[in-house]
């Protein structure tokens, strides 16, 4: 490794730590507060499972899957030192802030490695560029941890097949969204049954351990919990009904039962329930355009990083939900999408950019006005809310244009 490429790690490295320090930072400062979730949500949780009380996910039904237990119990071992210093809810703040960088160093390492070719050091320019502009919701949310499982994941998908699927379907078994990347894969990777294979011997050790626990209807109950749920203020579908709570037609309401804020309207529960739907039908639709290309020959780093970015977009555009923190989930698919073919990426990667920065003025820079149904703050979110629609279009184009070996004419 010659000095000029040493310098370029370096940098890089130094830039990573810096924005990781900030950003943890600012989640101190910032209003409305981006770490409430850790402190008021993950740490009882995790303090319940270690002190012989009731164990989220296997004595009671969980909004999410099993596995997000294991980073809240990881966080809670490592500030058990600092409780005496700090005390329980500062210590488990700082815990759950250094497993977040530990994870994102290690994937970073294994992205930029030793002397990492100029698509390499790009994806790591972005991805530091993208943590700074979300603002700390991009590591105090259970999604922080998904992020660098899902980068390794990805990156090995090509050499280590198995390894990498197993990782993104450990990553799906924390949060649902990694599972899109076990979908592309399947699609566009020549050893797909290696993949599959993969994700099923995962997914059968977790339902066996989770059977062993005591689990039995609580093992999907992580999917079952999201279908009686209205529609958060944050997504993209409760745009319309933001405008009308403008105007005084509309009421912004508090669930206590899920913890968020919900918009009430004529027309709201009607919205909800054709979400769920739309989106199954739109990953089927998507999946199906991925497969007849593969069918016909693309190649992988054509076909898998549109195919991934669109299925997780889709995630997104058609959720009830539109929690801040989903846009951490664009970040795996643009870092690989950069990766393996930087030119079409850079497109996608400025989207996303503008995506983190407008998230954090909405959350959490301007939550309290939104909830006010100030109009501003309404518009910020709805520029948001386009710009996702957006993306979503990019990477569907970006699929329909990706070249095939073997033209329809000749099958």
């Amino acid at each position: 490794m010659n000095r000029a490429s040493t310098s370029r790690v370096v940098a890089l490295w130094c830039v990573f730590l810096l924005v990781h320090l900030l950003t943890a930072w600012l989640g101190w400062v910032y209003p409305s507060q981006p770490m409430g979730d850790v402190v008021l949500v993950y740490e009882p949780w995790a303090t319940s499972a270690l002190s012989g009380g009731g164990i989220v996910g296997i004595d009671e039904t969980w909004v999410y899957p099993q596995l997000a237990l294991v980073p809240m119990l990881i966080a809670a071992a490592l500030s058990a030192p600092l409780v005496p210093l700090l005390g329980v809810s500062s210590a488990y703040l700082v815990g759950w802030a250094a497993l977040v960088v530990i994870l994102d160093a290690i994937a970073f390492g294994v992205l930029i490695g030793r002397s990492p070719a100029r698509a390499r050091r790009i994806a790591a320019w972005f991805w530091c560029a993208a943590v700074l502009l979300l603002g700390p919701i991009a590591l105090y949310r259970i999604d922080a941890i998904t992020v660098p499982i899902a980068v390794i994941g990805g990156l090995w998908l090509v050499s280590r097949p198995a390894v990498g699927a197993a990782l993104l379907t450990i990553g799906a078994w924390i949060k649902i969204w990694p599972g899109a990347l076990v979908l592309a894969a399947v699609v566009a990777l020549r050893a797909r049954m290696r993949v599959l294979f993969a994700a099923a011997v995962v997914t059968a050790g977790v339902v066996a351990t989770l059977l062993l626990l005591g689990a039995d209807t609580e093992i999907l109950g992580f999917l079952t919990e999201q279908t009686g749920r209205g529609l958060q203020i944050e997504a993209v579908a409760a745009t319309p009904f933001l405008w009308l709570a403008v105007a005084g037609a509309a009421r912004i309401e508090y669930s206590f039962e899920i913890l968020t804020f919900q918009i009430t309207a004529p027309g709201v529960d009607a919205v909800a329930a054709a979400l769920t739907p739309l989106m199954a039908v739109s990953v089927l639709a998507v999946t199906a355009v991925g497969a007849l290309k593969a069918v016909r020959g693309a190649t992988f780093p054509r076909l898998f990083p549109p195919l991934a970015l669109t299925l997780v977009t889709l995630l997104i555009v058609t959720n009830k939900v539109g929690s801040p923190q989903f846009q951490t989930w664009l970040i795996a698919p643009v870092i690989l999408w950069l990766v393996l073919d930087r030119v079409r990426a850079r497109t996608p990667a400025v989207v996303v950019l503008a995506l983190c920065l407008l998230t954090c003025l909405v959350y959490p820079l301007g939550y309290d006005a939104l909830l006010r149904a100030d109009a501003l703050s309404v518009a910020v979110l709805t520029v948001r809310n386009v710009l996702l629609v957006v993306l979503l279009v990019l990477g569907i184009r970006a699929l329909v244009r990706v070249p095939v070996r073997h033209p329809r004419t000749q099958e």
